[in-house]
């Protein structure tokens, strides 16, 4: 267990320093930002990269959302849900202040977090807001419950897992700057302050409520797996 908690700290410290980082550092850096598409493809990136370094000793969830949806599906303790999503929040805080550390290096540095109405990238409203988070954090725990299947090829569930989280990106970082991760908006929130802790409860609510859809329809998709 002890191993398990610092493999999920670990992988949820990457996921939010190596996605909140590309935003913050690169996204729109002069001439060579990578933008929309670079930073989706870091968060995918740092999924499919953890799930293959630690995925063997904690499962890799690295998000609440994960953790619990699993729970639903019967794939996952229900014991042992509350330590990792602990773990999870902790991992994402360190990693989102080591980011405030290094971003704070440069005159007029900006921060970024998940929101919505006047804080959405395209001024989608909460209700906008609070429909794509459900249901792509439910599709989600679809791939990553149909991936890990005993029925498909073993080893490859990483690559759907990490493509699954970057085409998740590609399509909602105009709506929320994405979440579908409560300890990834948890370590951001916490930095950024103000407007963004007043709009956290979405980005809680949101994708637990769609972890648990996904893990009852993958139930009942696949109740004999």
């Amino acid at each position: 267990m002890q191993k398990s908690l610092v493999a999920e700290f670990l992988g949820t410290f990457w996921l939010v320093f190596g996605g909140c980082g590309s935003a913050v550092l690169a996204a729109a850096y002069p001439e060579l930002g990578i933008g929309f598409v670079g930073v989706a493809f870091a968060f995918g990136l740092t999924v499919l990269t953890m799930a293959y370094a630690v995925g063997g000793i904690s499962g890799g969830h690295f998000n609440p959302a994960v953790s619990l949806g699993l729970t639903v599906a019967g794939r996952f303790p229900a014991a042992r849900l509350v330590p990792y999503i602990v773990v999870q929040i902790v991992g994402a805080i360190a990693a989102a202040a080591l980011l405030y550390l290094i971003a704070s290096g440069k005159a007029g540095f900006e921060l970024a977090a998940n929101g919505y109405g006047d804080h959405s990238p395209g001024g989608y409203s909460l209700l906008s807001a609070l429909l794509i988070e459900v249901l792509l954090t439910m599709f989600f725990l679809i791939i990553i419950l149909g991936s890990t299947s005993s029925r498909v090829p073993a080893g490859f569930a990483p690559l759907a897992i990490g493509l699954g989280l970057t085409l998740i990106h590609l399509v909602s970082i105009p709506v929320t700057n994405t979440s579908v991760n409560p300890a990834r908006s948890t370590g951001q929130a916490l930095f950024v302050g103000g407007w963004a802790l007043q709009q956290l409860w979405l980005f809680w609510i949101a994708p637990l409520a769609g972890g648990a859809l996904g893990g009852l329809v993958w139930k009942f998709l696949d109740d004999a797996d």
